[in-house]
């Protein structure tokens, strides 16, 4: 976390994972919100973080005594869809047969609000079953020059829905980058919840996403999208839970 470039804004924060830079990632944007909140940094409830792909808008979450327990985050940019990608390359990666890959809303796309990932739905036996191949994630990187090494697969399967939202499971699959599967994205949940409501009739959707399951770590994110006068817009919310706190010597 550095200081913003601009003063209107809470902080500058860089995300990194095992290889490069991320331009916007999902929780650690509710767990800096939540941190600063928990230590009495941040000027009221209402942050902003400034990232690579944009501005984070971070709304902390209280309970009754006035206790941080987390944050909702929108992300920096409307959706933006790319390139399809075939069927039968989608299954490869993902371990499972091409016939599980569902197409009826969508074929397997590009997506983005400020991280791209390749959405593809699937069958809920399909989604349970998954299971990355290395060598297809990396002959998909070799193939396409224009994805810069960066491949990452967000596979979700319907679970229900009724009149105020819409039940899904999800994984996330991004082996190029290090990440074998990630038990909760929100970033790529984000995406998820514009690119499903950017397929409706609908003017906004809530979708309760259950991620980290196969993993043994199930994690429930929380998105929504609205359509707005730029393009269709999300966020996500969690709670956070402190796990390790430390010292550095500079």
């Amino acid at each position: 976390m550095l200081p913003p470039q601009d003063p209107a804004h809470t902080a500058r924060v860089r995300i990194f994972h095992r290889t490069a830079e991320m331009p916007f990632a999902g929780h650690p944007m509710v767990g800096t919100g939540y941190v600063l909140a928990r230590e009495g940094l941040a000027r009221g409830d209402a942050l902003s973080f400034e990232v690579p792909a944009g501005v984070v808008r971070v709304e902390i979450e209280r309970d009754g005594d006035g206790e941080v327990l987390g944050s909702r985050i929108g992300a920096p940019r409307p959706l933006a869809t790319g390139a399809e990608f075939p069927v039968e390359t989608i299954a490869a990666c993902a371990g499972i047969a091409a016939a599980d890959i569902r197409v009826a809303a969508h074929r397997p796309i590009h997506a983005s609000v400020g991280t791209w990932y390749v959405i593809a739905e699937v069958s809920p036996e399909a989604l349970s079953r998954a299971a990355p191949s290395l060598e297809a994630f990396h002959r998909v990187c070799v193939g396409r020059p224009e994805l810069e090494g960066r491949f990452s697969l967000h596979l979700y399967a319907h679970e229900g829905a009724d009149d105020s939202l819409v039940r899904l499971r999800a994984r996330m699959f991004a082996p190029e980058a290090g990440t074998i599967e990630d038990a909760a994205t929100g970033s790529a949940n984000t995406a998820l919840a514009a690119l499903l409501l950017s397929l409706s009739g609908e003017r906004a959707r809530r979708y309760d996403v259950l991620q980290g399951v196969e993993m043994g770590r199930p994690s429930l994110l929380h998105a929504s999208a609205t359509r707005t006068i730029d393009g269709i817009r999300a966020d996500v919310a969690g709670r956070c839970v402190p796990v390790l706190r430390g010292e550095a010597l500079l």
